[in-house]
């Protein structure tokens, strides 16, 4: 049996005059969209628009809800009660729903963003409040969470199926987390590069880290952000790589 795996985008992150990210390069490489709800980026206009190209490229929905952080676009730690999180995510997910349904869309997938992302992938409290979150509003939803993760254990414990999430662009650590953004050699922005390591992680299921080793990684998904220079290069880059290798490219709910 072939391999099989996904490539997502967090797209649909502008606002009002603002544009941020390539959505118009990168909706033809992708399978899935994770599309900004409005609290970390996006609009309302924006939201409508990005579903609406993604259903023009037979590109799947899903979801990207962060936290109220619009000034720190949502990588900043916050503290939030249960009902704020779970309510905020509701509010989000709901919106983009409504959306995708007025447009004949279906929603596919729920990926938080950064740093709920990043910070429920480790807080056991904060994993199980997404994942209620997400099977309230609806239980055929795909949860995308950082393999082995907090977050991925919860949404098992929630009935929902799981998309374990690996990231083309961004170097790891030896311990399985994500660089920091401000450290150097943060993105991974050479094509040849992204190939390579995305062809690893998918065939060998092991990646290098930037301090040394290696990581061992299991994903059904693959990551690339819009806001990376050359990011629909980079993806092209992975896809070839990947069809040399025999990997056939499909929207997560093929995957999991």
């Amino acid at each position: 049996m072939a391999h099989l795996v996904d490539i997502n985008c967090d797209l649909g992150e502008g606002f009002g005059t603002y544009t941020i990210g390539d959505d118009d390069g990168m909706m033809p490489v992708i399978a899935s969209a994770n599309v900004a709800c409005g609290f970390h980026g996006g609009d309302p206009l924006v939201m409508e628009r990005t579903v609406r190209l993604a259903g023009e490229h037979g590109v799947q929905v899903g979801a990207h809800p962060g936290f109220p952080d619009l000034a720190g676009f949502g990588r900043r730690d916050m503290e939030l009660s249960n009902d704020e999180l779970r309510t905020g995510l509701i509010y989000q997910i709901g919106a983009l729903a409504a959306i995708a349904r007025t447009l004949g869309v279906p929603l596919q997938h729920v990926k938080p963003h950064g740093a709920l992302y990043n910070m429920a992938a480790r807080d056991e409290r904060l994993a199980r409040v997404i994942a209620s979150a997400v099977a309230a509003v609806d239980s055929r939803l795909i949860l995308v969470s950082l393999d082995g993760s907090m977050l991925g254990r919860a949404g098992h414990e929630a009935g929902l199926r799981v998309a374990r999430e690996a990231f083309g662009d961004r170097a790891y650590q030896r311990s399985g987390a994500l660089v920091g953004r401000s450290h150097a050699g943060a993105l991974v922005t050479d094509p040849a590069a992204v190939a390579r390591r995305v062809v690893r992680m998918v065939i060998d299921g092991v990646i290098d880290a930037l301090d040394g080793g290696e990581v061992r990684v299991s994903a059904h998904t693959i990551c690339f952000h819009g806001d990376t220079p050359g990011a629909p290069a980079l993806v092209r880059a992975a896809r070839e790589g990947l069809s040399r290798a025999g990997v056939e490219i499909a929207p997560m709910g093929r995957v999991v």
